[in-house]
């Protein structure tokens, strides 16, 4: 019997000491190859062929629909043409995705053999009589998977490989000549003396009419009567007007020591500081402001601090005041820029 330290002999102890078993079991081999419906039927491999080919030139359709739809059909100015434009680009985009997706997968499925090959291995660096055999060997694998005789399949799945990348392309390149003046982020249309309007009624609101716990959705006064350029506008100063106990409020003033609020009614920008979603979710009891998107938390009682999450400053605040009417206006535009930070964040 050989010891645990023997290499010299193809056994093995067992761990209890008792018995051997071989060190080296015999190569079951491969199993019997079955083949699929596609090898033995010619007729079938035909449709399968025509189904993938089907699937390719749906991918080449799908990009060719959103290039168009980059120019054709522009986002606009209103909801309705963005609604239009995000769908035809997204459909298009799935169109070419899943005609490649499918389609390439269900080629190597079907029609490309799936048969196993076993190679024994060798020195690395193999003999020139072997390197000739292996560049025969992938000669006849191209030719087993019928990509050779497929000239049609061939060009209709490299066509639409090589088209997809412009589905991408295309609208990263037309926005290069875009406006990406950051600066326009430092200001909106909120300047002094500007009555806080319901969103979307579009009503002036009267501090009387404001009750403690309520929570109101502002724009500025004029913003419905742009002509061009309203959806942008209101990106940058929809706000959300809050009323809670004065004896409640932390802070309500500004760097400055001025006091922002009246009797306890608040506006803050609705734009999250983290990368731009609307806040818009109140605790009444906790007076806490939560985004949706990844949970940045600010204190409406305490200048909308930061809390918890990803969001690094606190939400920009609207001075606001009354006019002799009673309506809530501002008291000037916000301090300092609203939204994200950027690279240019200057309050100046």
């Amino acid at each position: 019997m050989s010891t645990p330290h023997d290499h010299n002999r193809d056994v093995a102890v067992h761990g209890d000491g008792h018995g051997e078993l071989p060190a080296r079991f015999e190569n079951p081999g491969l199993h019997e190859h079955t083949p699929r419906q596609a090898d033995v039927d010619p007729r079938t491999s035909k449709r399968v062929e025509r189904q993938v080919l089907a699937l390719f030139t749906l991918s080449i359709l799908g990009t060719i629909a959103v290039i168009w739809a980059y120019f054709a059909l522009p986002p606009g100015e209103t909801v309705g043409s963005m609604r239009v434009s995000n769908l035809v680009l997204g459909l298009g985009l799935a169109v070419c995705l899943l005609g490649i997706g499918i389609g390439g997968n269900y080629y190597i499925k079907v029609l490309m053999s799936n048969r196993e090959y076993v190679e024994e291995r060798h020195e690395l660096r193999s003999s020139d009589e072997t390197r000739e055999i292996a560049v025969q060997m992938l000669k006849d694998g191209g030719e087993d998977s019928g990509l050779t005789r497929r000239g049609a399949l061939v060009g209709a799945g490299v066509t639409a490989l090589a088209l997809f990348p412009l589905s991408i392309l295309v609208p990263l390149i037309g926005n290069v000549g875009e406006d990406w003046n950051v600066r326009k982020f430092k200001h909106t249309m909120w300047k002094k003396g500007t009555r806080l309007h319901t969103d979307p009624t579009n009503r002036p609101i009267k501090a009387s009419d404001v009750t403690i716990g309520d929570v109101w959705h502002v724009i500025p006064e004029g913003l419905n009567e742009l002509e061009h350029g309203m959806l942008d506008e209101k990106a940058k100063a929809i706000v959300l007007l809050v009323r809670l106990d004065p004896r409640d409020i932390k802070s309500d003033q500004s760097p400055a020591g001025e006091t922002w609020g009246h009797e306890g009614i608040v506006a803050y920008s609705k734009v999250c500081t983290h990368v731009g979603c609307p806040v818009a979710l109140y605790e009444q009891q906790t007076h806490h402001l939560l985004c949706p998107c990844h949970q940045s938390t600010f204190d409406v009682a305490d200048s909308c601090k930061v809390v918890f999450g990803p969001a690094k400053r606190p939400l920009p605040q609207l001075p606001i005041t009354v006019d002799d009417e009673g309506y809530l206006v501002a008291q000037s535009d916000f301090a300092e820029p609203i939204g994200p930070s950027f690279w240019e964040r200057a309050t100046k």
